[in-house]
Parts: structure tokens; C-alpha cells; sequence
């Protein structure tokens, strides 16, 4: 069976996972393939070491083929590939809003794998969820765990709870990368010129990280071992309880899972 991985579609999440891939296998074969945007297939190539290519060679080269497009061009990608011989074939979809129930009616009997990573793939850090179709055998899901833990952590979820992994880990990066910009907006107006704001901002922010990644202590017991009573952390910590952070932090997880939701309903039906 051919090795390739074919990827239609060439955005933003195509380019995290292909760059990922790259960097932890030179010789793995990528094609991709992209409707109209041919400048950025050309960057793909130029960067990554890819062919960019038609949608025919990508099937007939690929065993594993990842729909990487916007959601409301699934269904178009569907009524193209259901032309194709696509048996043997694993179809990853990395569409938010999509659900397994739209690639049954399109491509019946086809194997499928629902997948929800993020864009800290381009660095290796993806926190990914999968969600096994029907069809998928157990040599494929062993292909799919490949290919994402080679990238970042992988959890295997049941579909009923992919909405709430877009809210945490699928989106999560931006609202990290929100707070960051907020600190470094606040650090400019206590004095700080914006350069030693935001290398004090990134700085702290992987430190952080590295810390709840490596330590065994709660993301709780972190927090309270840099908050002495009644300290400058603590009057810090205070601001942000009183204006209800947690809540805050509720209401937009809640808001990216309803979206999520309404977008199964756009583009699933």
C-alpha cells in the first residue's frame, strides 16, 4: 500500500500538520492540493519539501487523505470523491462541524476518522482529539495515532463530546494567545516598552506551560505556590476574582461549543 498522505486543502490547519509532519519525517511523501489559491500551494511546496498536485493523483498516491478545508466546502470535496475508487482508503477530516454522518451519506462504507488537533502542530505540541468512524480498522487507527502523536498528544473521544474538545483544546491556543496580548498591552502602560513587554509576556507564558507539562502538581497547587498572602500575585489574583475570570472563561468555551454545534447543523445536514 502506497505510503503517501494527501492533503486537500492548503489553509492554515494543513500547514500546522504538514509542517509538524516534516519535521519528524523528511521522506514521508505529501501531496496537496488546493481549489483555486495557487500561491499558497507554491509557498506549501517551497517550504515544506511537497508536491502540489490534482485531486486524481492524490487519491491514487495516498493511503491516507486529509480534508482540510473550510467546513462549507466538505460538501464539495465529498461529491468529487465519490468518483474515486477510495477502498483501503482512511479519510481524516480535520473540519470543525462536520460529523461522521455527512461522509456515510457521501462516501458509504468508506473509513473515516473525525479529528480535532490544533495549530501548536506546527510546533509538535497538538493536543488532538479523534473520534473512530464505522468503518475504520484497527491497522488504521493505529495509522491515525501515528501520524498525530508524531505531532502532539492524541485522546480518543466519542463524537457526542468533540464540540466540547474544540472549545477547550481545538481553539484553546488563541484564547492563550489573547491573554498574552492583554499582558503585553498591560506591561506597556505600567512603563515597559513594548519589546520587554512582550519577551516578559512570551517568556512567562512558556515558562508556565513547560511547568503544568513537566510537574506532577495541579494546575491549583502551581497557582498557589506563587501566591503568598496577601502578596503582589495575590492582589494580582484577586482582580480576576472579582471580576468572575472563571465565568468568563465559562461563557466562551460555552459560546465556541454552540457554535460548534450550529455549524453541525450549516454543513451536516
Amino acid at each position: 500500500m502506497n505510503q503517501g498522505i494527501g492533503f486537500i486543502g492548503g489553509g492554515n490547519m494543513a500547514e500546522a500538520i504538514i509542517g509538524g509532519l516534516r519535521k519528524t519525517d523528511k521522506d514521508l511523501q505529501i501531496l496537496v492540493t488546493n481549489r483555486s489559491n495557487h500561491e499558497r500551494l507554491q509557498h506549501l511546496v517551497d517550504k515544506y519539501d511537497i508536491k502540489a498536485t490534482q485531486l486524481q493523483e492524490i487519491v491514487d498516491s495516498s493511503r491516507v487523505l486529509v480534508i482540510a478545508v473550510k467546513p462549507k466546502d466538505v460538501r464539495e470535496v465529498l461529491k468529487h470523491l465519490k468518483n474515486y475508487n477510495l477502498e483501503d482508503k482512511l479519510i481524516i477530516s480535520v473540519a470543525a462541524g462536520i460529523t461522521l454522518k455527512l461522509f456515510y451519506k457521501y462516501l458509504p462504507g468508506v473509513a473515516v476518522i473525525r479529528v480535532m488537533p490544533n495549530t501548536s502542530t506546527a510546533v509538535l505540541h497538538s493536543m488532538t482529539g479523534l473520534v473512530r468512524g464505522e468503518n475504520v480498522t484497527q491497522e488504521q487507527v493505529e495509522s491515525a495515532e501515528r501520524i498525530f502523536s508524531a505531532i502532539g498528544r492524541i485522546l480518543w473521544i466519542p463524537e457526542e463530546k468533540m464540540n466540547a474538545l474544540i472549545a477547550l483544546s481545538g481553539s484553546g491556543p488563541a484564547y492563550f494567545y489573547l491573554f498574552t496580548e492583554s499582558l503585553i498591552q498591560a506591561g506597556v502602560q505600567l512603563g515597559l516598552s513594548e519589546e520587554e513587554a512582550e519577551m516578559l509576556a512570551r517568556e512567562t507564558l512558556v515558562g508556565a506551560g513547560k511547568m503544568l507539562a513537566e510537574s506532577e502538581k495541579s494546575p491549583g497547587k502551581l497557582r498557589e505556590a506563587v501566591t503568598s498572602p496577601n502578596g503582589t500575585t495575590y492582589a494580582a489574583l484577586s482582580v480576576f476574582k472579582d471580576d468572575e475570570l472563571s465565568q468568563t472563561v465559562m461563557k466562551a468555551a460555552q459560546a465556541c461549543a454552540r457554535r460548534a454545534e450550529d455549524m453541525e447543523g450549516e454543513y451536516s445536514e
